[in-house]
């Protein structure tokens, strides 16, 4: 007989690297396409993507855990291995006990996995997809029909049952994807950016089912790079950045390792570095950061120290060409932390 296992998700030393993208020769002067540069610190021409580097984590059974972190972070890719789609590089990844490359065939009966887009045939009903899904594991017609029926009632699409996929609203499928994750019972449920593209009204019904199914005791875990969305769901948050975890806490924890004050985000017109003096000078500042041509500044005042930093930038023969100020937060942590906003 099997030990029990504590832990649902365990990665140790968790890595991942895909190999350099093959360059498209252009005509000799020819500008690079839009979208085609990388953004973050430059990568030398020719040379592999790091997308994991060296990730530990562990979630124990029934938390809904999640991963924060902008694009390119490396949380889809951490999906993937956990969900078996990805062979890791280096490492291992556990579910449930069970290596996750050692054990596929087993892990994949243990998990539901919910992609960043929906994806059900379109050629099938939205009831013939989950009865479809169902067969894979070994599920009987009328069993699965059952199933399906239930499941769709819960996922408030049980009078769609006949309706084809297109015909439903982007909320609508993404529930659908959530249904079909459903059918066979698993343990665990991986939802990949499970909002992307959803209206806040449609958003939020998510959220309201998600929440239902972690009171059933089951262990969720969802990426992410809505700030909102990881401290409204998650009991604790892993913040990554290029691969590597940055931190990992309850939600209400993290907001207290963040910087004192105010983050005041002030956009010049040319490199932030020659402000930072002139900045920590000013009365109740806490401190000081500048990224290329963003200077942050922490305060207890925010507002109040608006009008100081502006002139302290106008000083230094630069112009300010956007503000914004957030409170102490999970995106003021991975700011002060990456010098990036997650979005």
């Amino acid at each position: 007989m099997r030990a029990a296992v504590s832990m649902a998700i365990e990665t140790r030393a968790l890595r991942k690297v895909y190999a350099a993208p093959k360059l498209k020769k252009r005509r000799s002067g020819a500008p690079p396409p839009p979208g085609s540069l990388p953004s973050g610190p430059p990568r030398p021409p020719g040379s592999p993507i790091v997308a994991l580097d060296g990730l530990d984590l562990s979630v124990p059974t029934g938390e809904f855990f999640g991963l924060l972190g902008p694009n390119g972070a490396g949380k889809t890719t951490t999906i993937g291995i956990l969900t078996t789609r990805v062979l890791p590089s280096g490492g291992q990844a556990l579910i449930g006990g069970e290596d996750v490359v050692a054990r596929a065939v087993v892990v994949r009966r243990r998990i539901g996995v919910v992609p960043q887009r929906p994806n059900a045939d379109r050629g099938l009903s939205v009831l013939e997809n989950l009865i479809f899904h169902a067969a894979y594991f070994g599920f009987s017609r009328a069993v699965a029909r059952r199933r399906a029926e239930e499941i769709l009632a819960r996922m408030g699409l049980g009078d769609r049952g006949d309706a084809r996929v297109e015909h439903l609203s982007g909320g609508q499928q993404q529930r659908l994807m959530i249904a079909r994750a459903l059918i066979h019972e698993p343990e665990i449920l991986f939802l990949d950016e499970p909002t992307v593209g959803l209206d806040p009204q449609a958003r939020l019904a998510l959220w309201e089912i998600l929440r239902a199914l972690h009171t059933e005791g089951r262990t969720i875990v969802m990426t992410t790079h809505y700030m909102e969305e990881a401290e409204q769901l998650c009991d604790r948050v892993a913040i990554v950045d290029r691969g590597r975890l940055l931190a990992c806490d309850a939600p209400a924890e993290l907001r207290r390792k963040a910087p004192g004050g105010t983050l005041i985000e002030i956009s010049l017109d040319g490199p932030a570095a020659p402000v930072i003096a002139a900045a920590r000078a000013i009365g109740g500042v806490l401190e000081v950061e500048a990224h290329d041509s963003t200077l942050a500044v922490y305060h207890p005042g925010g507002g109040e120290a608006v009008a100081p930093l502006i002139g302290a930038v106008q000083a230094a023969g630069r112009q300010v060409t956007n503000i914004r100020l957030a409170p102490p937060s999970l995106e003021t942590l991975f700011v002060s932390m990456t010098g990036r906003k997650l979005d």
